[in-house]
């Protein structure tokens, strides 16, 4: 592996770490105060020169448990970072600086999460409701839902975590982006949900059978559109519907895709594409159309009227 490469899979695998230290509900190192009688549980760290407290809840073993696992898994987490970071240091990678659209871009995304997600949550047919999705953001649970449901809402933050990272904004929307987005959102489904797919696939509702995909033609699809003379808009909407109909994966491309195309959207600084919760049904009308090889016109314009979020 070139200093390159391994360059840019250190920083793939610091992104990740980064977006699920991210996902740590109560970061911080568990305390207990007894007030009046009663134990409470807070939370102490430290931001900059302050030692902040955060009140969780009224104590229980469970609870107090949990506080505990948190803390152990944000420790590791933060060492497996800083070797990483000593890596890259050792390879002479430099931080390197982005333009004021794009951090503006960012900030715009993040702004956004929740609903983002929710909306793609609705898309892929997950029973939930924006304060339960706001809920399952904010702390990794929520009653009323299935296990399976939570999954992939936590797996849809940690996949946007991943791609709103400084570094991996600035990487090539490549094959390797999409497969590490599709593991992300695929986890705790597949043991390796970012992987080509290898068994044929139908989709409900069409008759189109998509083909077995094969890397190669794969990678130079998603290359031929990367170089193409169109608009940044149209470059991520074509990746986003290629990803969708090729089925890289066995499960997860609509979810892939979607974030695959703004991972190269918002790295121009062109805004968000996402479908809202009012045009979902319409939209999976037009992908079934799109699927079999209908006029794909219709679903661009769909998608560049109705999703792109612009700032």
């Amino acid at each position: 592996m070139s200093a390159f490469d391994e360059i840019q899979a250190l920083l793939r695998e610091r992104a990740d770490l980064n977006s699920r230290l991210s996902l740590i509900p109560y970061d911080g190192t568990p305390e207990i105060k007894d007030v009046k009688g009663r134990k409470y549980l807070y939370t102490r760290k430290r931001v900059g020169s302050r030692v902040t407290s955060t009140y969780v809840g009224v104590y229980s073993e469970e609870l107090h448990q949990l506080l505990l696992r948190n803390t152990r898994e944000a420790r590791e987490l933060r060492r497996q970072i800083r070797k990483l970071d000593k890596r890259l240091a050792e390879l002479g990678y430099q931080e390197g600086e982005l333009s004021s659209r794009v951090i503006e871009n960012l900030d715009f995304a993040r702004a956004n999460m929740k609903v983002n997600i929710y909306d793609q949550a609705v898309l892929e047919g997950v029973a939930t409701s924006f304060p339960q999705t706001e809920e399952i953001i904010e702390n990794g649970r929520v009653n009323g839902m299935t296990a399976s449901d939570v999954q992939k809402i936590l797996n849809l933050k940690h996949a946007w975590e991943f791609i709103l990272d400084q570094d991996v904004i600035q990487a090539k929307s490549d094959y390797y982006v999409l497969c590490h987005i599709a593991r992300l959102v695929n986890e705790g489904f597949f043991s390796d949900g970012g992987r080509i797919r290898g068994i044929p696939v139908t989709i409900g509702g069409s008759s189109y059978i998509p083909p077995l995909p094969i890397e190669s033609v794969v990678k130079e699809h998603i290359e031929d559109i990367l170089q193409a003379h169109i608009d940044d808009i149209d470059k991520s909407i074509r990746l986003c519907l290629y990803a969708m109909k090729t089925q890289v994966f066995i499960d997860g491309n609509k979810r892939a895709a979607v974030i695959y195309a703004n991972h190269y959207l918002i790295a121009h600084g062109q805004g968000l594409l996402v479908i809202p919760e009012a045009h979902v049904s319409e939209f999976k009308k037009l992908l079934m159309m799109y699927y079999e090889g209908q006029d794909s016109k219709r679903i661009t314009d769909f998608l560049k009227g109705n999703c792109w979020k612009r700032f």
